[in-house]
């Protein structure tokens, strides 16, 4: 790593308003994943939907999406028996795709508010929580089943759901994976295994097969990396959960930057978004906090590879 990274400050953009704020204990989620502590909201898996104009993210312990305009205005888009984490826009079907603990992968029409469940078993079992996911520019979605896997229990999934249903496993001995982000070529995979506090890196043969798995990175902390994102120059960005910053990495895996977050230490996800993918957007999830960067390039999504327009 490099011995002197650069260190910035996001600023804030918008915070969730006070009438949207729920201090219960009785979610599944703060009983089961933070052992019981308050939670007026806890928001993550944040998207721009370009069409719409319209910053995306979701509140998982009470099972809502809201979506923020470019006026910093929040409304619900649907609220329902779910823990919604981890969002991506389908290019292909234009709808917003959703990792959801409770749930399953589920796909949701922004505009008509339907919402399906695409799969929620393998091989005739409930996943044991979908935290995150991606797509490829051919329509497959990768996605991260993390539920409560860690270093205790080091069997988190990463699966690969094709176009025809076919749901296959790609990493099946995962200490808690978490976010995850494609390369450019699409021909590796970053993976955020939270309690081992690394990420992984996961090349694919030209037959798709998967070898020689390693350590992209390794981080320190009582929580670990979570969110990820590229930009165009093949940088990844790291959000870490529990030291309110975000590393950014060369593609060799050389840390050249620190941004820190101005309000807590819960930076969960990251995204794209504003004119040409220029402002990176960052969830700071306990403080209810979407915070802001103006990058120097334009971020990397995803893109339709029969189209020119970007992934979302």
């Amino acid at each position: 790593m490099s011995t002197n990274p650069t260190t910035i400050q996001a600023e804030t953009w918008t915070t969730l308003p006070p009438h949207f704020r729920h201090l219960r204990t009785t979610s599944d989620h703060s009983q089961n994943q933070k052992r019981g502590k308050p939670l007026d909201s806890f928001l993550e898996g944040p998207i721009y939907v370009a069409d719409l104009a319209l910053l995306f993210v979701t509140d998982i312990p009470y099972g809502r999406i809201f979506s923020i305009d470019s006026t910093a205005t929040w409304s619900v888009v649907i609220e329902y028996d779910g823990e919604p984490n981890g969002l991506v826009w389908n290019h292909l079907t234009r709808r917003i795709l959703i990792a959801d603990f409770k749930q399953g992968i589920m796909e949701l029409d922004p505009v008509t508010k339907e919402l399906e469940v695409l799969v929620a078993r393998y091989h005739g079992e409930r996943f044991k929580g979908p935290n995150d996911l991606v797509m490829c520019s051919d329509g497959r979605i990768l996605f991260t089943d993390q539920g409560m896997t860690g270093l205790q229990d080091p069997s988190g999934r990463v699966f690969m759901l094709h176009p025809s249903g076919r749901l296959e496993l790609i990493v099946g001995n995962g200490p808690s994976p978490n976010g995850l982000v494609l390369n450019q070529h699409e021909s590796a995979l970053f993976v955020a295994m939270t309690r081992d506090n690394a990420v992984w890196y996961v090349p694919f043969m030209k037959d798709g097969a998967v070898l020689r798995i390693g350590r992209f990175s390794s981080y320190y902390g009582i929580g670990g990396p979570d969110g990820m994102a590229m930009d165009a120059e093949g940088n990844v960005l790291v959000a870490h959960s529990t030291l309110g910053m975000v590393f950014v990495h060369k593609s060799n895996g050389e840390l050249i930057m620190k941004i820190r977050s101005p309000v807590g230490v819960n930076t969960t996800n990251l995204t794209w978004g504003g004119e040409d993918l220029r402002t990176l957007y960052i969830v700071e999830s306990e403080t209810g906090t979407i915070l802001k960067v103006d990058w120097h390039c334009p971020g990397w999504l995803v893109r339709d590879s029969n189209v020119e327009e970007s992934a979302v």
